[in-house]
């Protein structure tokens, strides 16, 4: 699992999604569940697609104190999910306790752990004025990586144009999960740092997460098909 396109899955609800997926006769994309489906269906809707073949990462990003983390990871072991998440900006505590907590049910069986740097949604001037982080985005981004690898994570979610960086800071075997990804004659909708798939690609990118150039495709099955090719 160190390369491949993740579909999310950003639907209000369960039947929606399964129809969606109903569109994918014969294959098994790796798929996100984030918020908005999570927590109007609950677990039932991770059994369900876990139960067609589906790869889920879990995308809840979870920023709390590093008990509450901890426990919070427990619960999500039961969910036998592939890949889930964590703010970076939640300290190396924190993140150190979501891995605790994951591999005390688990062991080496865990999910893949990743953290979240910046949200692709965040410009650097954004970040400055409004989070009062008086760093440049790349160096933050970087120090977020470091910090996440230091915590003993798996790797980290990013823009693709901060994969090499990344790479370069934390080694290769160090994973990139990047949204903000759009066709080259796409609209940008409200992603800031947005690359193509190929583009991620020669970034070095391990996965890339996909939703709305997928979801809202008037052929979803072709959209997919189409960043298989770009990206892999």
């Amino acid at each position: 699992m160190k390369k491949d396109v993740i579909i999310a899955l950003d639907f209000p609800n369960g039947k929606e999604t399964l129809e969606f997926l109903d569109k994918f006769e014969g294959k098994k994309p790796f798929v996100k569940i984030g918020m908005e489906l999570f927590y109007s269906e609950g677990p039932s809707i991770i059994n369900e697609i876990k139960a067609r073949g589906h790869k889920i990462f879990l995308d809840l990003k979870l920023h709390d104190i590093p008990n509450t983390v901890e426990k919070a990871m427990m619960s999500l072991t039961k969910l036998d999910v592939d890949m889930c998440n964590v703010h970076a900006a939640g300290t190396i505590e924190m993140m150190q306790a979501a891995l605790r907590g994951l591999t005390s049910i688990k062991g080496e069986n865990r999910p893949l752990l990743i953290a979240v740097t910046q949200l692709t949604s965040t410009s650097e001037e954004r970040m400055q004025e409004e989070l009062l982080i008086n760093h440049s985005l790349e160096d933050t981004v970087t120090k977020y990586a470091q910090n996440t690898k230091f915590a003993g994570l798996d790797g980290v979610v990013c823009s693709p144009r901060e994969s090499a960086l990344i790479h370069n800071a934390c080694g290769s075997d160090f994973l990139t999960v990047t949204p903000g990804i759009r066709f080259a004659d796409a609209k940008k909708d409200d992603q800031v740092r947005i690359t193509t798939p190929e583009d991620a690609k020669k970034l070095g990118s391990n996965f890339i997460v996909v939703g709305r150039p997928i979801t809202k495709a008037d052929d979803p099955v072709l959209a997919y098909e189409r960043c298989l090719k770009e990206f892999l």
